[in-house]
């Protein structure tokens, strides 16, 4: 039976022999770049990368499913972006309440991002870890986490970077499309902030069609400021994360070289790079793949839409859907959320076998024994 055949078969289960048990010594679950020299890069050129990539993404979801524990990264992850809402709608309030200058606009949003931006790495690094360590058993994500303590130095540097080329990176986005951005570029807005803008007004985004629930300015007489987390905080969170998402896409083997080689920042950097010249096929096709799944789910809105006849308040002056189709369009919400923050947990782990693909230029073994 050939490699390829072997790996097929462990993936959907059909081979009828048990994975051959291997023991290891305690440690992280790859092995050193010298045992692998002179072995074929398992598929070689673009096409094999991109199968790789694909087959992470694979191996992610069948790591999860057998170690379900890591499933606390999905949930924290999800408190940290919940906070991170919170903190957007409540400076927004302070801010149009207090007036302060610019320079202290920039220093809210440099400590938001930089909080939320470090808890989201450290969650990450303690992900990694936990999926690295050779032990018997499943993985234990608050063992990760602790290991993760070590690499807290490295892991606020990284923090840093990250949120000062994110703001960077959002300032040089606001100049060219406020000043120089050409109009045969107009319909990036649209397919960005516009569309989102536009959608959470919607139903069942906007699942009471009031129009109220996400125009109303908070203020005295007992107005809710839970109008400010939602839609105005969430619009926010989704802008941070949409520019995270893409930092984390073009560095993604930052923190495995910090954690598992314990490299330097800058060492991991420009490693990270290196490493990225020879997979980024494979990194492009596994975002991608998890990419669609949300998208899928994301787009489920207009089989609601279409089933309940409702889109905005606009065509809805006075009516209200019933209770029903508000408890439906509250269970679309969460169930999306919930696929979102899942999707992520296994680009984490999809990560680590990408970078464990490319150190040892052939499939990681947790892409052959996908229960580890």
């Amino acid at each position: 039976m050939t490699r390829v055949s072997e790996i097929t078969e462990h993936w959907f289960g059909l081979c009828r022999k048990p994975p051959v048990a291997r023991t290891m010594q305690t440690g992280f679950g790859f092995p050193p770049e010298s045992a692998y020299e002179g072995l074929p890069e398992g598929g070689g050129g673009g096409s094999g990368t991109i199968r790789r990539g694909i087959g992470a993404a694979l191996s992610g979801m069948r790591t999860l499913n057998r170690n379900r524990q890591l499933l606390w990264f999905t949930l924290l992850a999800g408190f940290v972006l919940a906070g991170n809402a919170i903190g957007q709608g409540a400076l927004w309030y302070i801010n149009r309440t207090l007036q302060p200058d610019t320079i202290v606009l920039y220093l809210q949003d440099f400590l938001l991002g930089f909080a939320t931006l470090f808890c989201l790495v450290f969650l990450m690094a303690g992900l990694i870890l936990s999926i690295s360590l050779n032990k018997e058993g499943p993985a234990s994500f608050f063992e990760g986490l602790c290991g993760a303590k070590k690499y807290m130095k490295f892991i606020l540097l990284w923090s840093l970077v990250l949120v000062l080329a994110g703001m960077l990176l959002e300032r040089i986005y606001v100049y060219f499309a406020s000043i120089w951005f050409p109009h045969e570029f107009g319909f990036l807005y649209t397919i960005g902030d516009g569309f989102f803008t536009s959608t959470i007004f919607q139903f069942p985004f906007n699942w009471t069609l009031d129009w109220n629930m996400l125009t109303e300015i908070p203020g005295y007489g007992g107005r809710s400021l839970l109008l400010l987390i939602y839609p105005f905080g969430v619009l926010e969170t989704l802008h941070f994360s949409v520019i995270t998402l893409l930092m984390f896409v073009l560095t993604p083997f930052v923190v495995p070289l910090i954690v598992l080689e314990q490299k330097t920042l800058r060492e991991a950097i420009v490693g990270s790079f290196t490493m990225m010249k020879k997979t980024w096929a494979g990194v492009a096709a596994c975002a991608l793949f998890l990419g669609v799944i949300i998208i899928g789910v994301f787009l489920t809105h207009l089989l609601i839409q279409a089933a309940s006849g409702i889109v905005d308040p606009f065509q809805t002056v006075i009516f209200h859907p019933p209770g029903t189709w508000m408890a439906l369009a509250l269970l679309y919400n969460i169930a999306l959320l919930i696929v979102a923050f899942v999707v992520a947990t296994i680009g984490g782990i999809a990560v680590r076998d990408l970078y464990i693909s490319a150190k040892t230029r052939q499939m990681p073994e947790s892409l052959i024994f996908p229960g580890r």
